[in-house]
């Protein structure tokens, strides 16, 4: 159990997009985007965030930079209740807690150098004297890999694992505390995503930073993290240290989703994959009790009654929110 305070703690956050309708387009109903998660991430780890795509990953990133809205819930960044800040109050927060996103193209100016984009950071923050910009930039390429003469070139010139350099760079100009990584190499070739996974670490290690990592790939999020949370439709339905999750995972959907994870160890690799019979509920209408019951092979009628809390288990830094405890050997006869 980490003794250490949190830099981030989460709880209960919400982040819902109304549905409008009629001919005065009055709201009708709610897509819960998330829907009353909680987690914490202590000072220089890395917590990844997985789940299928539309079940709110992503959304968690943004509504903690204030991207999007907190229908509910309180977001505490180093102590400070952020959850009610305003975006001129947030000016204060975001130099110590910044984001990459997926896109690093549409990410940047396309008019912009890489020099005027760091220097009009570096200039409105204050960060260094107007003296010092120059050598400030050069030390900031050379940090995230790129040689300091490719300042002088624009957005287009660079390839796309460049750019996410450089988006890197962006973030890194303000000296933050705090990033949030949403899909920051899925845009990227095989290749140039392992470049890009190989400076994160490095940067944590130099920098001493702390990541929210959102990926799709089992594999990046295995490489980087410490802990990882799985989602399903707006919540959280499992959060372990990294080799519990894939040593012994205990929730039924994060047993499904590992057994899609192609290990490249033979000896580790399923025969048999499990295969989740229907599709995801609507947002706008999730299902009574555990939101996973509609799929779930081994619902009884508890968990379409009772929503079951995320708790950590006795003895165990292994947090679950299922009813009951499923191990793999239980889906024999069940998989597809």
């Amino acid at each position: 159990m980490n003794q250490a305070e949190p830099l981030l703690s989460v709880r209960g956050l919400q982040s819902y997009y109304p549905i409008r309708g009629g001919v005065l387009s009055q709201v009708t109903g709610h897509i819960k985007a998330v829907d009353g998660v909680s987690f914490d991430i202590f000072p220089h780890e890395t917590l990844g965030l997985v789940g299928e795509s539309g079940c709110g990953k992503s959304t968690i990133g943004r509504a903690i930079m204030h991207l999007e809205t907190i229908t509910g819930g309180t977001v505490l960044f180093d102590g400070e209740d952020t959850s009610s800040y305003t975006w001129k109050e947030m000016r204060s927060v975001w130099p110590r807690m910044q984001m990459v996103f997926q896109d690093p193209y549409s990410s940047l100016n396309p008019r912009k150098s890489v020099e005027s984009t760091l220097t009009e950071i570096l200039r409105t923050h204050r960060i260094v004297s107007p003296s010092q910009t120059a050598e400030e930039i050069e030390r900031i390429l050379r940090l995230i890999g790129l040689p300091p003469e490719s300042k002088r070139r624009f957005p287009h010139e660079f390839s796309g694992g460049q750019r996410q350099r450089i988006c890197i760079a962006r973030a890194l100009t303000l000296r933050p505390k705090f990033l949030i990584c949403d899909e920051a190499i899925s845009a990227l070739d095989v290749s140039i995503q392992a470049q890009i996974l190989g400076l994160f670490r490095e940067l944590q290690g130099q920098l001493g930073l702390t990541y929210l990592f959102i990926a799709h790939s089992l594999g990046a999020v295995k490489y980087l993290s410490s802990r990882i949370a799985v989602m399903y439709l707006g919540k959280i339905v499992e959060l372990a240290p990294t080799e519990l999750i894939f040593s012994n995972p205990r929730h039924p959907y994060t047993q499904a989703l590992l057994s899609a994870y192609p290990d490249p160890n033979p000896e580790n690799r399923e025969t048999e994959k499990i295969i989740l019979p229907g599709q995801p509920p609507s947002a706008a209408n999730p299902p009574r009790g555990c939101h996973f019951n509609t799929r779930c092979p081994f619902r009884q009628n508890r968990c379409g009654e009772e929503e079951p809390e995320l708790k950590e288990e006795p003895g165990s830094s292994h947090h679950l929110a299922c009813h009951f405890s499923i191990t793999r050997s239980d889906w024999k006869g069940i998989k597809a």
